[in-house]
């Protein structure tokens, strides 16, 4: 299953919407009628950067991707997209991960980090891997099954943020592990018990608990998830990269590290 990095539109929409409806605002004190113009058509500036030629170089997202926008020296016109310099290179792609992507995968870890996760795994273990489980989901009992080697080694934490999506009980299986007085065990126990149908639900969901799940559901869509397990972890370069479903053998490693 591919990869894919966390700039969609509804990821871009959930981040921006945390902090107005731009990150930053283009670093002109007269602001171009081209530059405002394209606001209206939803582009988000981020900033602005030196790029060749006499243009402006603007960084944006646009339908929630990283994109590049160049001012002519006129300042009355837009060329939007790829700019490539003699050796055939993107001049702008360093600058869109450094002033787009970099800071869009900030803000979705720090969402992540805000949630009711769940812990799976060593408080100090070298990587944390986020992944929204729904309790009667069969791959996410697969996932959980394979990651073992590295949990139980403590190279990884799991950070399980629950929803209830695919059966009648599984809202209520995850407010009983979110109501427990150990989640961890609750969520454990629900797991070696799977396939003799897991832990038994609360028969009825206390609010607090409630607006955990709402907020993991409203969270998971905004990301773009369509179903579980959503898996997300941070690159080397610490972009946060996104995984949906139960990852092939020969992602694992991606996803969770070294064996």
């Amino acid at each position: 299953m591919q990869m894919r990095t966390m700039y969609f539109h509804v990821l871009a929409s959930a981040l921006l919407a945390t902090t107005g409806a731009g990150a930053a605002e283009p670093s002109t004190v007269e602001r171009p009628a081209v530059i405002e113009q394209l606001e209206q058509q939803g582009f988000e500036f981020m900033g602005e950067f030196a790029a060749p030629g006499g243009l402006r170089g603007f960084a944006a997202l646009a339908q929630g991707r990283p994109i590049a926008v160049y001012l002519t020296p006129d300042g009355g016109h837009a060329v939007i997209g790829t700019l490539v310099d003699a050796q055939g290179e993107d001049v702008s792609a360093s600058v869109l991960e450094r002033m787009v992507v970099q800071p869009m995968s900030q803000k979705l870890w720090k969402q992540l980090e805000a949630t009711s996760w769940v812990a799976d795994g060593a408080a100090d273990a070298p990587r944390v891997v986020y992944a929204f489980m729904d309790p009667n989901c069969p791959y996410c009992h697969r996932f959980w099954q394979a990651s073992r080697r590295w949990v139980q080694s403590g190279k990884v934490q799991l950070r399980h943020i629950l929803v209830g999506l695919i059966r009648e009980d599984s809202a209520n299986k995850a407010a009983a592990i979110l109501a427990a007085p150990s989640p961890t065990e609750a969520f454990t126990l629900n797991e070696t018990r799977f396939d003799q149908g897991g832990i038994s639900g609360l028969e009825s969901i206390p609010q607090t608990v409630r607006a955990q799940l709402d907020a993991h559901e409203r969270l998971m869509s905004e990301i773009g998830l369509q179903g579980t397990p959503g898996i997300l972890f941070q690159d080397e370069a610490g972009v946060v990269r996104l995984l949906s479903g139960m990852p092939a053998p020969e992602d694992m490693e991606h996803v969770l590290g070294p064996r």
